[in-house]
């Protein structure tokens, strides 16, 4: 039996920063931010933020306890913080995990036309908070790559990859397909799969999902993603329940 739920772009929280030069959508967000999400499994919070034609720089902000996960998907980002005590530059395919620990903060600046995922993992926040805050960037060559004639799959987090993550379960990856082809995918019953369509059309389940759509996926059996454009997708997988007491249960459960 495959479970799937689906939130519409049209139907997931919006945001901005800087009076609207930095836009955002939220397939996961905090509660009063409305939209049709909360937090579930060990991700906390979801972003899907971008600008136009203007760069824009998210002041100095602290953070605590979360491990916060940015992936550039196009253009550049700018990052500093307090660890670091300089600036960073992250380019299309760069991801970084800020490992907030006992306290840090941080400044992005994301320049036009840039697009990124910024994502909150919980990794056990009685303990990260009592360790000292951690930082990693990471470059595409850092990803195992597995291509044949169906599809792209990049391993951003998971077996092969340089990626380390402290939050239990987590793996990550990218899909892109041609158009017209299918992959499948094995769902393993424990885990929840958590999908962003950043481009292209697709079918699942005789379900349309369009571009910035996201989808949940539970299930005991393998599922097939069918693209009928070319197609890019983000994917997460995570457990269905953690071998600890997440921040998001604690706080709203």
């Amino acid at each position: 039996m495959i479970d799937i739920e689906i939130i519409k772009r049209s139907d997931q929280a919006e945001g901005n920063f800087n009076n609207g030069e930095i836009l955002e959508k939220k397939p996961v967000g905090f509660p009063q931010d409305g939209g049709k999400s909360r937090p579930y499994s060990n991700i906390f919070y979801w972003a899907h933020a971008w600008t136009n034609e203007k760069k824009s720089t998210i002041g100095l902000h602290p953070h605590q306890g979360f491990e916060i996960c940015s992936f550039v998907l196009r253009g550049v980002i700018n990052h500093y913080d307090t660890k670091q005590e300089r600036w960073i530059t992250l380019k299309e395919g760069d991801v970084q995990i800020i490992r907030s620990g006992s306290g840090i903060s941080h400044s992005e600046e994301i320049l036009e036309k840039s697009e990124i995922f910024q994502i909150w993992f919980d990794p056990d926040l009685s303990k990260s908070l009592s360790q000292d805050a951690s930082y990693d960037d990471y470059k595409p060559e850092d990803f195992h790559l597995e291509k044949n004639e169906e599809f792209y799959k990049k391993t951003i987090s998971g077996p092969g990859s340089k990626m380390k993550m402290d939050s239990e379960g987590i793996e990550i990856f990218e899909y892109q397909l041609s158009e017209n082809k299918n992959v499948d995918i094995v769902q393993e019953k424990e885990y929840i799969y958590s999908y962003f369509l950043i481009e292209g059309c697709l079918r699942i389940d005789d379900k349309t999902m369009e571009k910035g759509d996201f989808f949940k996926v539970q299930s005991d059996e393998k599922v097939i993603l069918e693209s009928e454009l070319a197609s890019k997708i983000f994917v997460i997988k995570s457990p269905k329940k953690t071998g600890y007491v997440t921040y998001a249960e604690k706080r709203f459960l």
